[in-house]
């Protein structure tokens, strides 16, 4: 046997405190790495029935093999006369098992060396699968990290505990500075396997954001009474969102809003003042096209084509209502079709009129096209018969 002492338990319990990894992980690591050492010293790696034993009261391990208690020993790296083996065991029979301590001499050195190759690497792997397991049930998750640094390409390092996550480009706040050393709440969008410590990303411009702060914010989403039923989000800028009540007594906008705007306030300061409409979810198209255009008036929703793959209306809003209806650079109109999912045009009331008109001059064009054409049609027509009359 080996005499170790209580460092080694010592320092997986350092270990443990420090990473969690498992006291058990250090030990396994240690036993399979004297296991190995001891088949590369009998240059033998097939070797069966070999494993290491620790004694963890008297601070030892070694190297035992188990062997087949046979009268007559034929392969003496797996059997053991009788006789030998009850100078171990008194009361071993023929076809017992005896475990037999084949530590070499002057092992120390080798299981030494072979020791930490093997924890080290187990270590990584029990830390690599521990940070895996976290993050993949964090997954669709909001999550508090510390700003690191920017890489060469741009990317946010985000410290979130146990490692370190990647923001990407796209999935930054557009304008938003991320000082080092700023605490900043997270979405956690994927989590990849690498031969390393897992890559975990995240976001700050992702729509299901919003989602976690208003269940964090709203009892009401979070216990099931108001659905957030739809987001359309452009980070940084604007978001819309639909909300629907399962209790007719629960405002769902009220809800959201929270007494004296409490709750929306504090959202819209997670979201560095991002502007936030809410609005209400309704079954009727024409009604919840109405509340995605807000803050805008709309005179009239018609709804044009109402199918699986194609959902198109037309909309008449006050002249000065215009601009508010479409947005800044189309952004109100855009977001209410994402929110939708309706594909909606936007016109004044004196466009429409003009538009009106001009269907009009365009049909009455139409109908004396068609006038002048049938005396035409009626005289060739008739200079046909006459031609056959002629002939005949």
């Amino acid at each position: 046997m080996i005499k170790i002492g209580t460092a080694l338990f010592e320092a997986a319990e350092q270990l443990e405190r420090e990473k969690g990894i498992s006291k058990d992980v250090l030990v396994s690591s240690l036993c399979d790495a004297l296991v190995a050492g001891y088949k590369k010293h009998i240059k033998d790696k097939d070797a069966e029935n070999v494993e290491a034993i620790l004694d963890e009261t008297a601070g030892e391990i070694g190297v035992f093999r188990t062997k087949l208690v046979v009268e007559n020993v034929e392969n003496p790296d797996t059997q053991i006369s009788l006789e030998d083996a009850k100078e171990i065991d008194d009361e071993v029979e023929i076809d017992d098992e005896v475990k037999i301590e084949v530590t070499p001499e002057n092992f120390g050195r080798i299981a030494a060396q072979s020791a930490k190759q093997v924890i080290t690497q187990r270590i990584r792997e029990a830390e690599r699968k521990m940070v895996l397991d976290e993050f993949l049930s964090k997954k669709g998750t909001l999550i508090t990290g510390i700003v690191q640094r920017k890489d060469e390409r741009n990317n946010v390092i985000v410290n979130i505990g146990k490692t370190d996550a990647v923001m990407p480009t796209r999935e930054q706040i557009p304008g938003e500075y991320y000082k080092p050393g700023n605490r900043i709440r997270v979405f956690v969008l994927n989590v990849k396997e690498t031969t390393r410590l897992p890559q975990v990303i995240v976001s700050q411009a992702h729509s299901e954001i919003v989602r976690e702060l208003f269940e964090l914010e709203v009892p009401e989403i979070e216990d099931g009474i108001v659905e957030i039923k739809s987001i359309a989000r452009e980070a940084g800028f604007r978001t819309k969102l639909a909300v629907w009540s399962n209790d007719p007594s629960v405002d769902s906008v009220g809800a959201c809003i929270g007494p004296r705007g409490s709750r929306i306030q504090t959202i819209v300061g997670e979201l560095k003042n991002e502007k936030i409409d809410i609005v209400r979810y309704s079954l009727d198209p024409v009604e919840y096209i109405v509340n995605a255009l807000s803050p805008a008036r709309i005179v009239s929703v018609d709804i044009l084509a109402d199918e699986e793959t194609r959902k198109e209306a037309f909309v008449i809003v006050p002249d000065d209502q215009l601009s508010l209806a479409i947005g800044r650079e189309g952004q109100n109109v855009r977001l209410a079709h994402r929110l939708t999912g309706w594909k909606i045009d936007i016109k004044s009331e004196s466009q429409a009129v003009q538009m009106e008109k001009q269907a009009q001059k365009e049909s009455v064009e139409a109908e004396e096209t068609e006038e002048i054409a049938e005396p035409v049609e009626t005289e060739t027509a008739a200079e046909t018969e006459t031609t056959e009359a002629t002939e005949e």
